[in-house]
């Protein structure tokens, strides 16, 4: 009698304890979820900032459109070195 009682006991708390590791399992779905999400987000953004850039320069500068990517960063690096081009850059902050 006294071992089917705490048999008993036993399998309710095993119960209790499934529920709640599944209750756990779904719930650490979901932050995992949340996080893939905000990646995605911040990928997005990413993208769409290169794309709007991209397309000033090329509206600033057509013959960029004909340009390979090599011949393109050739163009940026020699523009981005000229001390005119270097003096209208903000400060990057030294950490």
């Amino acid at each position: 009698m006294q071992l089917n009682k705490e048999l008993e006991k036993l399998r309710a708390q095993q119960a209790r304890d499934i529920q709640e590791l599944e209750y756990l399992q779904h719930d650490l779905q979901r932050l995992q979820n949340r996080v893939g999400y905000l990646e995605k987000g911040e990928r997005q953004k990413r993208a769409h900032r290169l794309i709007t850039k991209g397309a000033a320069i090329e509206c600033l500068a057509p013959a960029t459109k004909e340009m390979g990517e090599t011949e393109f960063l050739s163009l940026m690096e020699k523009i981005f070195s000229l001390p005119d081009v270097i003096a209208l850059l903000p400060k990057e902050d030294a950490e």
